[in-house]
């Protein structure tokens, strides 16, 4: 473990990314909050990955390695998420960013190029306008972002309304993790997430499904779900806020989008770049939601020779 570890973090008891060459770890940050280590380099800016809903430091086992070779690269597990415990009260995307910020801060201790999937977009966004001194740079993979004005996938459109009602999505939750395996609750998760299933890595699947029967014993999962994805529909749904802390945000930018997004649809991307043309953007043919778990080299090539084009991120 490099400097910039907060007091009380001790090796964690889990090793589910173990076999992609990370270390985890547990800080006592208002609680146990479970991050992982790919790389310790300390010549550039660091790296920080923010998963998205329903995620965890499991998403970025695919290109953690490749971007630590000249650099410390490290995720966390948000509040409510992976091995993070979490409550309605502190999984909230507005308490996930605050979260953050202390990580940021007592964890990795200088500024850091953060890369966030999905709603880890959206709080990378949040960081960005509030902390704007912790922020090197910003690599946005399919973020959380306004929706388009045009008709949302059904699939993708019942599940958020059933989030969204007080009580329904409580229940939705409960008969959801009691009537569906941890295997079935990961493949449901790619087949909304990838554009093709089939490309899923095998190994990751294994870990996830494991991560998820860990997490069976957890307590209030459920609430910490419904509390974040209530948070991300209430800010995206305010569009011009949200548009406007993007359009603030003054460091290099990268947005990466999959055609076939099925919950960021293509045009809110197309429609976010063109609202900011200093940022730069790769938009992926026939990929979906995920794209560091469904095409990884893409990613790493996307990212890697975005941090050689920027100065201010290639050097300590």
């Amino acid at each position: 473990m490099t400097t910039g570890a907060a007091v009380g973090t001790r090796e964690a008891p889990w090793a589910f990314a173990a076999p992609w060459g990370a270390r985890g770890w547990v800080s006592e940050l208002d609680g146990p909050v479970h991050w992982i280590e790919f790389g310790v380099a300390t010549s550039s800016p660091p790296v920080v990955f923010v998963h998205g809903l329903g995620g965890s430091h499991l998403n970025w086992t695919l290109i953690g390695s490749a971007l630590a070779q000249d650099r410390r690269a490290v995720a966390l597990d948000l509040h409510g998420f992976g091995l993070t415990p979490g409550t309605r009260g502190n999984a909230t995307v507005q308490a996930n960013a605050a979260l953050l910020d202390r990580f940021l801060r007592e964890i990795v201790g200088e500024p850091a190029v953060l890369v966030g999937n999905s709603m880890g977009g959206m709080i990378s966004i949040l960081q960005a306008h509030a902390n704007p001194s912790t922020v090197a740079g910003a690599v946005l993979i399919d973020p959380a972002l306004p929706q388009p004005r045009q008709r949302p996938d059904l699939a993708v459109a019942k599940r958020f309304a059933a989030y969204a009602v007080p009580g329904f999505g409580e229940l939705y939750m409960k008969r959801t993790y009691a009537r569906t395996s941890s295997r079935e609750l990961v493949q449901g998760v790619v087949d909304l997430c990838f554009a093709d299933p089939s490309r899923a890595n095998a190994a990751v699947l294994d870990a996830g499904i494991a991560l998820a029967e860990q997490r069976r014993s957890m307590p209030g999962k459920e609430a910490s779900m419904l509390a974040a994805a209530r948070s991300l529909m209430a800010t995206a749904i305010r569009r011009g806020r949200y548009q406007a802390m993007m359009a603030a945000i003054d460091v290099p930018v990268l947005l990466i989008n999959g055609e076939v997004d099925r919950l960021v649809p293509i045009a809110s991307a197309r429609a976010t770049a063109a609202l900011n043309p200093l940022w730069d953007k790769v938009f992926l043919p026939g990929v979906g939601h995920t794209p560091q778990l469904e095409v990884p080299e893409l990613v790493i090539d996307a990212v890697a020779g975005w941090l050689s084009r920027q100065p201010t991120l290639t050097t300590g």
